[in-house]
């Protein structure tokens, strides 16, 4: 199974205009893009809380999808988080978010708020162990349990809501062990540009790929999201730094030739003209070469 690729565009959830938000996730569903994305860092003053903000755009808009990236797992315990949710999923009428997750970092800042420090292997396990919490959450099961856990443990929950099917869990990974994971367990992939570069792209792809087919799943069925930091404009020597015709034939081979299946636009700087830009003229460009 081959999933279609889907193109959308990170928000900021700043409070320095309350109205950004909502003006720019409108602009993106009228432009026809597929995903917002919105940072979770509750430790930055400037930042509106992420699923409070997400909930809010849902509530306002009608049919774009939206995913925390990523959700940081050690300030939201995963058992609520999956609740929390599945319960947008649901009140949505299904296919309106994602949980996008992910281990951790800013480990001073998390401390600050009452969160744990972690070590990177510790990190992992961690978010090994609310993955699998999180589908017993979502399992539908009258009660669930676990009983091998060391960070989160489930002593006869009763789980609900049960979300729509469409619900998955994508997380950010970069790590060898991550990546497998990954493959393995998750429904989709969330890496940026800043912190996995071209170069690099194609070999974490592989892994993944690997990792699901070892699992015994299909790689192609894979959400992958590639976080793209840059700007539209002159023409220009450095990746997603350049003209829409740049930006098309940078982007079409990440599909054809590495298998990436989604892109969000994260601007440098001028984001609501530059989003008008990506979904006006980049994104039409891409969608009319891939079907060629």
């Amino acid at each position: 199974m081959t999933v279609p690729v889907l193109f959308g565009a990170n928000i900021d959830p700043t409070w320095a205009d309350p109205g950004a938000p909502l003006r720019l996730a409108r602009r993106a569903e009228e432009a026809g893009l597929d995903l917002v994305t919105v940072q979770d860092h509750p430790y930055q003053r400037a930042f509106f809380d992420t699923w409070t903000l997400i909930s809010h755009l849902t509530a306002a808009t009608q049919r774009i999808t939206f995913v925390p990236t990523v959700a940081n797992l050690p300030l939201r315990p995963p058992a609520m988080l999956a609740k929390a949710v599945a319960s947008l999923d649901v009140l949505t009428g299904g296919g309106r978010v994602q949980l996008g997750l992910g281990a951790g970092a800013f480990w001073e800042a998390i401390e600050a708020m009452g969160g744990p420090r972690r070590s990177g292997k510790e990190a992992a396990d961690a978010l090994e162990e609310a993955v699998g919490v999180i589908r017993l959450m979502w399992s539908g099961q009258r009660s669930v349990r676990t009983t091998d856990h060391t960070y989160y443990s489930l002593a006869g929950t009763r789980p609900g809501p049960e979300p729509t099917p469409g619900l998955g869990i994508w997380l950010g990974a970069y790590g060898p062990r991550m990546l497998r994971m990954t493959g393995a367990l998750a429904d989709g992939w969330i890496p940026s540009l800043g912190f996995l570069g071209l170069d690099r792209l194609p070999a974490a792809v592989a892994r993944v790929n690997g990792a699901a087919e070892d699992a015994g799943r299909d790689p192609s069925a894979l959400r992958k999201v590639y976080n793209l930091n840059g700007m539209i404009g002159p023409e220009s020597g450095e990746p997603f730094k350049g003209s829409v015709s740049q930006w098309t034939e940078q982007l079409v081979p990440l599909v054809r030739d590495v298998g990436m299946n989604a892109f969000v636009y994260w601007p440098d700087e001028d984001h609501e003209r530059q989003l008008a830009v990506f979904a006006d003229e980049v994104v039409p460009a891409v969608r009319e070469a891939l079907d060629s």
